[in-house]
C-alpha cells in the first residue's frame, strides 16, 4: 500500500531522523564510498539462490510485509529449521562493523515483525553479519527491543504525516559518515540555529 513504510527506512531514521525525512520525505539521496559498498553487498546476497543444507533451509532476498505495522521491504536471508514448530532465524548483511547503538537492530527486529506476521510465528532471535569484521551478531528480539522498534516506527511515520524535516543531530560523527552531509549542510543548519536562539534571548 502507499502508505506502507519501507522496513530499511527505519535503519535511517534511526541513525538520524532528518537524513530519513531527507530520503524519504523530500527524495534526496546521494552516494559515498559506504552506501555503495553497501549496495554491492546486498546484491551479491540477495543473488543467491534458495538452498537446503541438512535440516535447515536458506531462503535469500525475502519480500515482508505487515498489516498490522503497515511496513514492507525485503529481508537478506532467512534461515528455516526443520522442526515442530519450524524455527525461524532472520539474517541482515551490513557493509560495517558491530555498532553499541540499535539502528541496526531495529531493522532486524522489524523484519521479525513482519515475519511472525507473514508465518505465523514467533521469532526470538536473528543475527547482524557485519562484511568489516567477517561476523555475525546474534540479536535477541527482547521485548525491549520490540517496543523501541514500534516506537520508531510510530515515529518516522509521524515525520512523514506532518511533512515536516528535522533539525540534524547532534551526534556529529553521524554526519561525517553520510551521504547526505552536502545536501543536509548540518553545520550551516546549526549556525542558523544558534544565530536565531542568541537573538530570542536578547531581543528587548
Amino acid at each position: 500500500m502507499d502508505d506502507d513504510l519501507m522496513i530499511s527506512a527505519l535503519q535511517h531514521f534511526a541513525y538520524c531522523p532528518r537524513q530519513f525525512a531527507l530520503i524519504h520525505l523530500e527524495q534526496a539521496w546521494a552516494e559515498n564510498r559506504f552506501t555503495a559498498e553497501g549496495k554491492v553487498l546486498h546484491e551479491r546476497v540477495d543473488s543467491g539462490l534458495a538452498e537446503q543444507r541438512r535440516d535447515t533451509r536458506f531462503e535469500r532476498g525475502v519480500m515482508l510485509e505487515s498489516s498490522r505495522y503497515r511496513l514492507r521491504g525485503k529481508m537478506d536471508l532467512l534461515e528455516v529449521q526443520a522442526g515442530d514448530p519450524l524455527v525461524y532465524f532472520p539474517v541482515e548483511y551490513k557493509r560495517g562493523k558491530p555498532k553499541v547503538e540499535s539502528w541496526d537492530r531495529i531493522q532486524l527486529c522489524a523484519q521479525a515483525l513482519c515475519l511472525e506476521e507473514m508465518r505465523d510465528c514467533h521469532i526470538h532471535e536473528g543475527a547482524l553479519w557485519y562484511w568489516e569484521v567477517r561476523r555475525r551478531e546474534v540479536v535477541e528480539i527482547t521485548p525491549e527491543l520490540r517496543d523501541e522498534t514500534v516506537s520508531a516506527i510510530a515515529a518516522a511515520r509521524t515525520i512523514l504525516q506532518e511533512g515536516r524535516t528535522p533539525p540534524p543531530t547532534a551526534e556529529l560523527k553521524r554526519c561525517r559518515a553520510c551521504s547526505l552531509k552536502d545536501l543536509c549542510e548540518p553545520e550551516a543548519f546549526r549556525q542558523d540555529a544558534s544565530r536565531k536562539y542568541m537573538e530570542e534571548i536578547f531581543q528587548p
